[in-house]
């Protein structure tokens, strides 16, 4: 005699619950991107996990504006805002490119709750390699 088959899988594909709102990051590290165009802020845990992440263009700026330090801080506050909700505490601050986003990211980064452990630029330098694009004129 053979058992009957139990059925196993009804939710085979489906999602049981979100795992974005309930795991607790109490460490993490914030990219602050700043381009002449754009700054993009992504929020990561210490392992490199991306737990969330706002630009100028997803804050509602568009055009030329995008490339402005109230974007930059705009961006920046709406990246770290579900963060404190999931209960983030210390986060390290990495800054790269020459945009210029990047001390008004910092502020608004600085004015939330966090303690920051440090900040460091990690804007690529060439050894002397390509030849670089020309300069800016403004």
């Amino acid at each position: 005699m053979t058992k009957p088959i139990a059925k196993i899988g009804l939710r085979k594909n489906a999602r049981i619950g979100s795992n974005k709102n309930e795991r607790r990051i109490p460490k993490g590290v914030i990219h602050v991107q700043a381009s002449f165009n754009n700054t993009i802020v992504t929020v990561t845990d210490v392992r490199g996990r991306v737990v969330s992440w706002a630009s100028a263009g997803t804050s509602g700026f568009r055009g030329t504006r995008k490339g402005t330090p109230y974007a930059a801080q705009a961006a920046a506050f709406n990246a770290i805002r579900t963060l404190v909700d999931q209960g983030m505490q210390r986060a390290e601050v990495m800054i790269k490119g020459p945009g210029l986003g990047r001390d008004a990211a910092l502020r608004a980064i600085r004015r939330n709750v966090m303690l920051l452990s440090f900040v460091r630029d990690v804007t690529p330098m060439p050894h002397n390699g390509c030849r670089p694009p020309k300069k800016r004129r403004v």
